[in-house]
C-alpha cells in the first residue's frame, strides 16, 4: 500500500503582503472615523457645556431679579438703583423696611462683570465677599427700562425702572482648532427682559 503526502496548503510571500496591506488600509480608516467622531464629540460637549453655564447664570440673575423692589412694610429703597459698572437688587427680605448699609446681606445682591478675566461675579451686601459665579463669559451687559418704554439713562431714572434686559454671552473653555471664528472659540447668547413685579409698588 503507498501512502501520499498531501501538499500543505500556505501563503505566498506576495499573498502575505496583499492581507497585511488590506488589513492596515481596514485598520487606518477605523483610526481616522474614530479621531473625527471623537473631535465632533468634544467640540458639542463644550458647546453643551458653554450654553449650561451661560443659561445657569442667568437663570440664577432673573430669580433673584424677580424679587427687586419687595417692600412687605415699605421702605425708601428703589429696588434696583441704576448703575453703568453693576446689576443691583434691593429687596427687604426680613420685612423691617431698611436696606442694610454695611456687611454681608441677601437684601443688596451686586452682580458685575470682570471683563479681564470673562468672569461675572455675585457680591452679597457692601460688605460680602466677591465671588465669581460664571467664566468665559465674553459678555454681560444690561439696560434699564422705563415704565414709558424709553431706556434710562441716569441715576434720576431710578424711580421710573420697571425692566430690565439682560444680555450674556458664553464661549467655549478651549478653542476648536477646526472652526475659523472667534479664535476659534465657539459662543452662545442669550437675552431676556425681566418685570420684577414688585418696582412701582
Amino acid at each position: 500500500m503507498e501512502l501520499k503526502s498531501g501538499k500543505t496548503a500556505g501563503l505566498t510571500l506576495f499573498e502575505l503582503v496583499v492581507a497585511m496591506g488590506l488589513g492596515m488600509s481596514v485598520l487606518a480608516v477605523v483610526t481616522t472615523t474614530f479621531i473625527v467622531q471623537a473631535k465632533v464629540y468634544r467640540a458639542q460637549e463644550l458647546i453643551k457645556e458653554t450654553e449650561q453655564n451661560t443659561r445657569g447664570v442667568l437663570d440664577v440673575i432673573t430669580r433673584e431679579l424677580k424679587m427687586a423692589g419687595y417692600k412687605p412694610n415699605g421702605g425708601g429703597f428703589s429696588g434696583l438703583p441704576f448703575s453703568t459698572t453693576e446689576l443691583r437688587i434691593q429687596a427687604d427680605l426680613d420685612g423691617n423696611g431698611n436696606i442694610p448699609t454695611g456687611g454681608a446681606t441677601l437684601e443688596d445682591i451686586r452682580y458685575s462683570y470682570d471683563g479681564a478675566n470673562l468672569l461675572i461675579t455675585r457680591q452679597e451686601g457692601p460688605g460680602g465677599s466677591v465671588e465669581p459665579i460664571a467664566d468665559n463669559i465674553p459678555l454681560f451687559t444690561f439696560a434699564y427700562v422705563k415704565a414709558d418704554g424709553t431706556l434710562a439713562t441716569s441715576s434720576a431714572d431710578t424711580p421710573l425702572i420697571r425692566q430690565i434686559k439682560i444680555t450674556i454671552g458664553g464661549r467655549t473653555a478651549k478653542p476648536d482648532p477646526h472652526y475659523g471664528a472667534n479664535g476659534g472659540y465657539r459662543t452662545y447668547t442669550l437675552t431676556t427682559t425681566v418685570t420684577p413685579l414688585n418696582l412701582g409698588l
